[in-house]
């Protein structure tokens, strides 16, 4: 099997991971705090980071990269798992999940203003018609809309898109699980003081599903997808791995309905169908 085709499968291995966390949060955050939650899952992922950069004796970042690995961290460590799980106090996560068809191409855009390409016309073009789709779908949705959930998972799309395309391009330095390894060790010290601070007084029963929600999202959603994610990217190409994100809100959609009970209408499929399309339009004219 050559690196491309490695990556490929790689790359698809962290979608299906990262497909999960959604309907994880949602789950999680019906006993713990948002907050709580963020903190708690990069302290427990930090942790674990921590052990196998020791394991491995992986040669400590250079200065230089310092800045942007603060970067992923302020964007997929704290970021997205704080505004996501704010957003899911107010909407469920079928709703969520079509906002995540707007994440490849948050991603491109960042990828864009980080490497100083200039895409053509039409990949604006492409990127306002799947934004108004977004819009008009947060809009029109009568059932589990809030406009406070709709703009807190904007913020959490824009805030991973920019972590992905600084992650990506560090990745190449680093290495892959490099990257979201150090990220992590990096926010550790804050994210540990702040999970003592903030821990509820009481916690779930062990029983409680909340605890495989956090578990999930602290193992899975916060280190092991970024391992396949960022290896995959790293093996088969950013702009060509970074497609399969695409499928990431269909595999979300069924999960939600599959696990959580989560009506899936229509209108949802059609939606996110219709920015996954302005997506990979965008993607092909974005040089």
């Amino acid at each position: 099997m050559n690196n491309t085709t490695s990556g490929w499968i790689s790359g698809f291995v962290g979608v299906l991971i990262f497909s999960g966390s959604l309907p994880a949060t949602r789950i999680a955050v019906a006993d713990f705090d948002p907050l709580f939650l963020t903190v708690a899952r990069a302290t427990i992922a930090g942790l674990l980071a921590i052990c196998l950069l020791l394991a491995f004796r992986e040669r400590r970042p250079a200065r230089s990269d310092l800045l942007p690995l603060a970067i992923v961290s302020l964007g997929v460590v704290i970021g997205f798992p704080l505004l996501t799980a704010l957003a899911l106090k107010h909407i469920t996560s079928a709703h969520s999940i079509v906002f995540v068809g707007l994440l490849p191409l948050s991603t491109a855009i960042f990828g864009v203003l980080r490497g100083g390409e200039r895409p053509k016309a039409v990949f604006w073009l492409f990127s306002c018609l799947g934004s108004a789709i977004v819009a008009g779908f947060a809009l029109f949705q009568e059932e589990s809309a809030s406009s406070v959930g709709d703009l807190l998972m904007l913020g959490a799309i824009l805030a991973c898109g920019l972590g992905y395309a600084e992650g990506a391009s560090l990745s190449r330095k680093l290495g892959g699980w490099q990257v979201i390894s150090w990220a992590l060790a990096l926010s550790l010290p804050v994210m540990l003081a702040l999970s003592i601070a903030v821990m509820p007084v009481s916690l779930p029963d062990l029983d409680s599903t909340s605890w495989f929600g956090l578990a999930y999202v602290s193992l899975f959603s916060m280190l092991i997808g970024f391992i396949f994610w960022y290896r995959g990217l790293a093996l088969g190409g950013i702009a060509g791995v970074s497609q399969l994100q695409l499928l990431q809100p269909f595999f979300g959609l069924v999960l939600a309905a599959a696990l959580l009970d989560e009506k899936v209408n229509l209108g949802m499929f059609a939606a996110t169908l219709a920015v996954v399309a302005c997506v990979a339009g965008a993607k092909r004219f974005a040089r």
